[in-house]
């Protein structure tokens, strides 16, 4: 159970507090409620290149490093389809640091274009590193757009096209950054060796005086059911064949999610799950094979993803994929198996749950998703999935008509 106190301030930042006094460690966590999904799809990747800029110099601030550093404290920060978030671990006497570098970035960032030309020179050589020249590199631009039709979860989080960072302006930039953060529009959450109204004091005095913006409402167009198998081949120099399909899947609160998620387990949940013992171990048709969810907020995706076993013909390898899907759509599953994954999941949760940060970071996520307490029942929501529930989520997930599949065959 993860207890804490939660208050907003005027300006209407949400501030959630958990004390844990068997640490000297204090976590501080910033989620702004901004992600890929909220970009236009002529300026793609401005989410991910802002997590860049925020580390390029503030107000006060030319380096943001360096004063964490003096306090003995580390940072890091992530973007993801939905959310942006920062977040600092130091000793807890050292809190107030962190306090003072968050805000300063909140209240407004050191705009240049020296500093937008290097955040922007990072960014493109990640894009190029990890997406161009990468083996499979490009694989979720493809897979995105074949899921994906109207929904911006279509592009990936480094962006559509290089050329939309590469001709980011610093008017966009400065447009981007007042449009989405603001105090209104984010979640601060402390944890550590701490007191709540200490805390509490802390954000009035650092944050307090933020204006709030009014962020605009979120009015994503939504993806329409797919009512029709999709698929595309491809040819690139890789070691190996690949085979990606996926499905979509319920959104992260609706009903279903968590049965998905542990269809996905049952699948690929380590060396001893059906896709392992049946197409690596048995027949030996792939190197290796993965089953997972992408836990968006909005519908999601089933992903299947395997490289190929050099000789197998892709026809082969995706009609065993074919049938051992068909296996938990056909007959429900026996109690022990799922059990046993839900075993799993539960021994996951309760070992993150003892990094502080980790606590820091899902107490914030779960205030976005409407209520921090919900952290709480996260165990049980996976427990509560019967035999029954996960057959019918499965036949209604796994049909060929909600299928996208991307072939991606090897030159070699």
């Amino acid at each position: 159970m993860i207890h804490f106190n939660r208050r907003q301030l005027d300006n209407g930042l949400k501030v959630l507090v958990h004390e844990d006094a068997s640490t000297p460690l204090a976590a501080i966590n910033v989620l702004y409620d901004v992600g890929s999904r909220d970009e236009s799809p002529d300026q793609t990747g401005f989410a991910h290149l802002f997590e860049h800029l925020m580390f390029g110099g503030s107000m006060n601030v030319a380096i943001f490093d360096e004063p964490l550093q003096k306090a003995g404290g580390e940072n890091n920060a992530f973007t993801s389809t939905d959310i942006t978030n920062y977040y600092e671990t130091l000793p807890a006497p050292n809190l107030e640091t962190a306090f003072w570098l968050e805000s300063d970035r909140m209240h407004g960032l050191a705009f240049s274009e020296d500093s937008l030309e290097i955040q922007r020179k990072v960014v493109c050589e990640e894009y190029k590193e990890h997406y161009i020249n990468q083996p499979y590199g490009d694989v979720w631009h493809k897979l995105r757009e074949l899921a994906y039709q109207t929904h911006p979860y279509q592009w990936p989080t480094i962006g559509k096209n290089l050329e939309h960072i590469e001709d980011a302006r610093l008017s966009d930039v400065k447009n981007f950054f007042y449009k989405y953060y603001c105090p209104d529009n984010a979640i601060l959450v402390v944890a550590g060796n701490v007191k709540t109204d200490e805390i509490y004091a802390l954000a009035e005095k650092w944050f307090g005086d933020i204006p709030s913006r009014n962020p605009p409402k979120r009015m994503l167009p939504q993806e329409p059911r797919q009512n029709g198998f999709r698929s595309l081949s491809v040819e690139a120099d890789v070691p190996l064949d690949a085979i990606y399909k996926t499905w979509h899947m319920p959104a992260r609160m609706e009903d279903g999610y968590f049965a998905a998620d542990l269809a996905t387990d049952i699948l690929s949940g380590g060396k001893s799950s059906r896709l392992y013992q049946s197409l690596v171990k048995e027949k030996k048709l792939f190197s290796e094979i993965h089953a997972y969810q992408t836990g968006s907020i909005d519908p999601g995706l089933i992903v299947v993803e395997g490289k190929l076993v050099k000789g197998v013909k892709m026809e082969v390898a995706e009609a065993a994929i074919d049938l051992e899907i068909s296996k938990i759509t056909e007959s429900q599953i026996e109690e022990r198996e799922l059990t046993k994954v839900k075993n799993r999941v539960e021994s996951h949760i309760e070992f993150a749950e003892t990094e502080l940060l980790h606590r820091t970071m899902n107490l914030a996520y779960y205030e976005l998703l409407g209520d921090a307490s919900l952290v709480n029942e996260e165990v049980n929501n996976y427990l509560r999935v019967s035999p029954e529930e996960l057959l019918l989520k499965s036949r209604e997930i796994f049909v060929k008509e909600n299928c996208s599949t991307l072939y991606y065959h090897s030159k070699n």
